[in-house]
């Protein structure tokens, strides 16, 4: 999932993790391309306002919908967020309080680790599981998401 390139010696292996560790994906300005590029990697329902109906919609612009926001987060965490080994190989978690995000936001991403798994049937790799809040520039918590993730471990 991850298409920044990472050299070995700056990313993290579920071995390198640790309960608390906390990390940041520093602050990204979003655009209506980027929330529709980000959107179609991780969400497979289809990107549901267009301009004209955004015109008319609460917003008063393009908005991405609560889901997209999700898709938004994975991708930042993956990309600038967690550097773990492999990216992220699998995930899925609970969403809570979604939120659209529009352009102009600038969001960042705080993550926690809250728990290390590693996997009993495949020593190459484990469970982390890792609470992100997504905030915009504002302050406001547009989502919290837990994201049980599958990482690579050192062999």
């Amino acid at each position: 999932m991850s298409d920044s390139p990472r050299s070995p010696d700056t990313v993290l292996y579920l071995d390198d993790l640790a309960v608390g560790a906390r990390f940041s994906s520093g602050e990204h300005a979003m655009d209506a391309q980027q929330i529709k590029a980000f959107a179609a990697q991780f969400d497979p329902q289809p990107f549901h306002l267009d301009d004209e109906a955004a015109k008319k919609s609460l917003f008063g612009g393009l908005a991405a919908s609560g889901w997209h926001t999700a898709a938004i987060t994975m991708r930042l965490l993956v990309t600038s967020g967690i550097p773990l080994a492999d990216g992220v190989i699998g995930a899925g978690g609970e969403i809570s309080w979604p939120r659209p995000t529009r352009p102009t936001d600038v969001l960042h991403v705080e993550s926690e680790v809250l728990e290390i798994t590693p996997s009993r049937s495949r020593p190459d790799r484990g469970m982390a599981t890792v609470r992100s809040e997504t905030r915009n520039q504002h302050g406001d918590i547009l989502q919290v998401f837990t994201a049980k993730m599958v990482v690579s471990r050192r062999l």
